[in-house]
This record gives C-alpha cells, sequence and structure tokens, in this order.
C-alpha cells in the first residue's frame, strides 16, 4: 500500500511541484492538497493521510496553528516546510514543538530544477516521516527499566580473576541526536539543576540557520546554560555546548577542556557528527564521559559509541518507545554497545543521579 499523503501551501507552484514530485514515486500516493490550514484540518478528518507536508505561512490558518489542531483532532505525521532565516529557524522550532515531525529548507529555486538529488530528498523524507509516532503518550516499559550491567574485564593472575570494570567519575555528558531531536533534548536538558556539575556537548543534526536560535530556546527554559558552541569555548560545569550546524565539533583536552570547531568534511553525511564528538570525547576523557544517543534516522552515534565503550565510558539509548525514530539508538544496541535502554521521561534524572 502506498504512503498516503495530503500536500499543503498557499503557493499553487509549490504545490503542483510537490505534487508531481510524489506522483511520480509509485511508494506515495497524493490523497490531496489544501492552500491554508484551516482546510488541512479539516482535509485530515476526510482523507486520513499517513503524512502531511506543510508550509508555516498561510492564510485562513497559519501552520503552526495548524499543525496543533491536528495534533489534537487526528494526530498524523507532519513535515513542514520552512526558510532557512533565523526567524524560519523560530517558527519551525514553533511547529516541532507544537507536534511536527520534521522539516525541510523550503527552497523555490532548488524544486523547480528536475533535480534527482532534490526528488530523493524529497521522497525519502516523506518515507520516513509517515513511519514515525506521534500523539502517543509514551509511559515506561518494562523494558525501558532493564540495566544491562557492565562487562567484566580479566585481571591477570595465577587464577584469571574476573572482576567489575571500574567506574571512573564522569567528567564530560555528551548527547546525540537527529529527527525528534529538539524536543527530546528540551525533555531532557530542562530536567538538569543549575548546579550541574559537569559540562556537557550537544549535537543535533540541524541546518546552520536554526542552531543559534535552538540553543537561545533551550537556553531561555533550562536552568543549565546552553549556547551554540564556538571555537575555543571551554568545558564548563552546568553549560551545554551545542555543536553549530554545518560544522563539526571537537572535545579538545588543552587549556583544561574546551571544543574546536571545524569547517565539516564534504565526504560526510553528517554535519555535525555525533560520531566525530563522541569520538574526540574518547580520547580526551577516556572512561569519563557518560553519552546517550537519542531519537534520530541512520546509524550517526554508533561507531563515536563503540570509541566511548573501547575506552570505559558509558553509553545510554532512549527507548524505542519513546523515540520519534528509533534508527540511531537502534544501531547502538544492535551492535551491542548499549549499557542502558531509557524511557525519555527518565534520561534527565537519570543524568543527573549517575554524575552524582
Amino acid at each position: 500500500m502506498p504512503v498516503k499523503v495530503l500536500v499543503v501551501d498557499d503557493s499553487g507552484f509549490f504545490r503542483r511541484r510537490l505534487v508531481e514530485i510524489f506522483s511520480a514515486d509509485p511508494r506515495l500516493q497524493v490523497v490531496g492538497t489544501a492552500n491554508n490550514g484551516r482546510e488541512a484540518v479539516d482535509k485530515v478528518q476526510a482523507l486520513s493521510p499517513d503524512v502531511v507536508t506543510m508550509d508555516y505561512e498561510m492564510p485562513v490558518l497559519d501552520g503552526i496553528s495548524a499543525v496543533s489542531e491536528i495534533m489534537k483532532r487526528k494526530p498524523t505525521p507532519v513535515l513542514m516546510f520552512s526558510s532557512l532565516t533565523h526567524e524560519g529557524a523560530r517558527v519551525t522550532l514553533d511547529a516541532l514543538e507544537a507536534g511536527a515531525v520534521d522539516f525541510m529548507p523550503k527552497n523555490f529555486e532548488d524544486i523547480s530544477r528536475d533535480s534527482a538529488v532534490v526528488k530523493r530528498a524529497l521522497v525519502d523524507r516523506v518515507l520516513t516521516v509517515a513511519r514515525t509516532r506521534v500523539g502517543a503518550s509514551f509511559k515506561p516499559t518494562a523494558r525501558t527499566a532493564t540495566k544491562v550491567e557492565p562487562r567484566p574485564i580479566v585481571v591477570s593472575g595465577d587464577r584469571g580473576v574476573i572482576i567489575p570494570r571500574a567506574r571512573k567519575k564522569v567528567s564530560l555528558v555528551a548527547i546525540g541526536t537527529s529527527t525528534g531531536g529538539p524536543m527530546a533534548l528540551q525533555a531532557v536538558l530542562t530536567r538538569l539543576p543549575k548546579d550541574f556539575p559537569v559540562p556537557l556537548v550537544l549535537v543535533q543534526h540541524m541546518p546552520a540557520a536554526f542552531t543559534h536560535a535552538f540553543a537561545d530556546r533551550l537556553n531561555n527554559i533550562c536552568q543549565i546554560k546552553v549556547k551554540e558552541a564556538e571555537d575555543g569555548d571551554k568545558l564548563t560545569p552546568g553549560v551545554a555546548l551545542l555543536a553549530p550546524g554545518g560544522k563539526q565539533m571537537m572535545v579538545d583536552s588543552r587549556n583544561g577542556g574546551c571544543v574546536r570547531i571545524l569547517e565539516g568534511d564534504e565526504r560526510l553525511n553528517y554535519k555535525p557528527s555525533v560520531d566525530i564528538t563522541f569520538g574526540s570525547a574518547s580520547k580526551c576523557y577516556p572512561g569519563k564521559v557518560l553519552s546517550v544517543v537519542m531519537t534520530g534516522m541512520g546509524a550517526d552515534g554508533r561507531d563515536g559509541a563503540r570509541m566511548l565503550k573501547n575506552s570505559g565510558s558509558r553509553v545510554w539509548i532512549q527507548s524505542e518507545d519513546s523515540c520519534v525514530i528509533y534508527g540511531m539508538p537502534q544501531a547502538v544496541e544492535k551492535a551491542g554497545l548499549a549499557d542502558d535502554v531509557i524511557h525519555l521521561d527518565h534520561i534527565g534524572e537519570r543524568i543527573v543521579k549517575e554524575v552524582g
């Protein structure tokens, strides 16, 4: 069965182009279009689409209000289109808070070109968003509370005595996430107290124009300080540094601990990349990092988690039932790297307990 799509946009040109692109793929079926938010809410009720693509600036009812009403009446995965500006970032974050799953830049020039790359990216994103869970009231499950004990190590000696791996005090908390991450990070970081005793580094897959606005939003609602990382920023207790979009953030042990911001390598799929930040942290703070891989598609974070585990650090993942997309945590779990599987509602309090 093809995925049913409702296309919502007040631009006739943009609407037609999306319909053309989606209709050309047998995995998708466009079941309707709408040119304002009010019409979108009504058509979600009438047509029961699997996914909605939504513009944010529309007459009668704007995109954010439309998303909010859809989530109240008939929760449906929504992919927002937004401009790559500071205002576009602010509006997109509002839409995600209202219940939208993910977003894509609205670029008329890209969409007007007959680009196979753009078409494939659009279709893949719609298919991914259609598979996400929305509007659910997530509750902890028995699996959520499962504790994976640290693996023992063999100590050399006549009898080869096996003792538990020594646990070092946490010196750094590192969190990586992607689709569904903005609201997940908000849920975790708002649980941390003002006097949180260690520094944090955050990696969220997000365009360059969005990370500054996202850091500001987190800083306004959290007790800890959150800022978009700049090259040379010191790692400071109670301060979370968010990797800037389009670049890579590496942890550096010099100068008492800081971050280095590097231009993103075009060969890497993710800019910023969780693997890059986690991998550098494993070298600077061997055995002393508490890392968490949260909701997102793909496998970014798995290789970095392996490096952290090999250095003796702890790796946690968000539970499947509380993820928007279980891709990144699942990749870590399948690789046998997860020390603990934790429901989103409990990650913040567990971090506080772990760092003591």
